[in-house]
């Protein structure tokens, strides 16, 4: 049998001291891609958000040593450079490649956000010259691109040009990446390699946190490629994985936040539990026949929600497809949870959750006088909303009312509630909102309250 061997990467970078960019994002890249990091430390850089304020080259005989001790211990399978600063580091750097002969990805990084310069403009020229033609894949982006081919780039024409006289440099691949082109609400990457131009689209994400996108871009071809993946699947995944990573950036720091790597990693990781959770949740409904009593006309659902940053929409709320509903005696989930399978009380809770983020889960029950009563007895908080003091501009709005509604039972007592209900209106029954940090905790508050009920009655 085979031993299996995780795959390892070596980022020869900058450190970032803010942790955005550098080692720093590239680690988090490799980690979240399942391929062990190795580092080898080319400047100290003092960097935050909105600047680079220092920077100290590492000694050339100690950047050497710390690739030679790597690579006769442990061995990697491909290698990506960052900022490599100065023409000493650059020529050292494709000496020890041609020693070894791995894999190496290029990102060319000579500009950081704030302008600062981190490759000595002496230095495009190697970087040129004798970096580029040893190159895997190349990942530079526009204003990059302009100095490795000579030409202004101001459109996608202009980038495939420029990708294809930078392919004469030497490297195998080219991937220009294209977010400071204008077009329209996507964007365009454009790949050259095997003499064949390829486009990659994505949506274009609106948001100023973006450090440490070239960074965990090219980490993260260089993490596929580590794995054995092709030059052209390598460039797909990492697509995905940085466009993921630029949505749910950080918001942290004064200037550009961060993308954020792990959101690969974290967002299906919450899913599962997520999932989990409201399953759980439902076998206590469901275990309980007292809840029968609590079920409404519209039926109820119990959703959960990812957690912050990751829970924008709807889609990232679980529920109940069918709902759950009254059978008989008893309740029943019509289906097994899903994301997306909720409406109403999935807006309720997202809008919950701009108040205070630890609130992750809801249910909604039947309302009556002695059911709102009981809940005032278990001593949960309590707030409530009248549709009748809607303002006309928020009722004409579809899906409106109930985030009003949400916002207005908080501000009512200045806090997040465990109960927020209102007493309907002419075609909308009056009804109960359970929150609380899981579906199983709520499910635990729903019981509580039906066992109280059956008491009572």
């Amino acid at each position: 049998m085979r031993e299996y061997k995780i795959p390892i990467a070596m980022t020869i970078a900058g450190s970032d001291s803010g942790g955005g960019a550098g080692i720093e994002a590239d680690l988090k890249t490799f980690a979240a891609l399942g391929v062990h990091g190795t580092v080898v430390l080319t400047a100290i850089t003092a960097q935050n958000t909105y600047g680079v304020f220092a920077i100290q080259d590492v000694d050339l005989d100690v950047i050497e040593k710390q690739i030679d001790v790597v690579l006769e211990d442990i061995g990697i399978n491909a290698a990506k450079t960052g900022m490599l600063h100065r023409v000493e580091i650059i020529e050292l750097v494709a000496k020890k490649v041609k020693q070894y002969g791995f894999p190496l990805i290029v990102d060319p990084v000579m500009i950081a956000k704030s302008g600062a310069r981190l490759l000595k403009i002496e230095a495009e020229e190697a970087m040129k010259k004798i970096l580029t033609p040893i190159a895997t894949v190349i990942t530079p982006n526009v204003m990059e691109a302009e100095v490795l081919s000579n030409i202004k780039i101001k459109t996608i024409e202009d980038m495939k040009k420029a990708a294809k006289i930078i392919a004469k440099l030497g490297p195998k691949a080219v991937v220009i990446k294209g977010g400071h082109i204008e077009s329209g609400d996507k964007a365009i990457d454009i790949v050259y390699v095997d003499g064949e131009i390829k486009e990659f689209i994505n949506k274009r994400i609106e948001t100023k946190n973006t450090h440490g996108t070239g960074c965990s871009f090219s980490a993260a071809i260089t993490a596929e490629i580590a794995k054995g993946k092709s030059i052209i699947e390598a460039i797909k995944i990492a697509k995905e994985f940085i466009t993921i990573a630029i949505e749910y950036g950080l918001s942290i720091g004064k200037g550009f936040g961060p993308v954020n790597p792990n959101a690969w990693i974290h967002i299906p990781a919450e899913k599962y539990h997520i999932l989990e959770n409201i399953s759980k949740a439902i076998e206590i409904l469901e275990s309980h026949k007292e809840i029968s009593e609590l079920i409404p006309e519209v039926q109820s659902n119990i959703v959960m929600a990812l957690p912050k940053p990751y829970s924008k929409t709807i889609k990232d709320v679980a529920g109940i497809p069918g709902r759950i509903v009254k059978f008989k005696d008893r309740v029943k989930a019509v289906g097994n949870p899903e994301f997306g399978a909720s409406s109403h009380v999935a807006r309720m809770l997202l809008k919950v959750m701009e108040y205070d983020h630890n609130i992750r889960a809801a249910m909604n029950i039947k309302y009556s006088p002695e059911i709102l009563e009981i809940c005032k007895k278990l001593g949960f908080t309590i707030s409530s909303f009248n549709r009748e003091e809607e303002p006309e501009e928020i009722k004409s709005i579809e899906g409106a009312t109930l985030q009003w509604g949400v916002e207005y039972a908080i501000k009512k007592i200045g806090k997040v509630p465990d109960i927020i209900y209102d007493l309907g209106e002419k075609g909308k029954e009056p009804m109960i909102r359970i929150f609380d940090k899981d579906a199983i905790s709520v499910a635990k508050k729903v019981v509580t309250i039906a066992i109280e009920l059956k008491k009572m009655r």
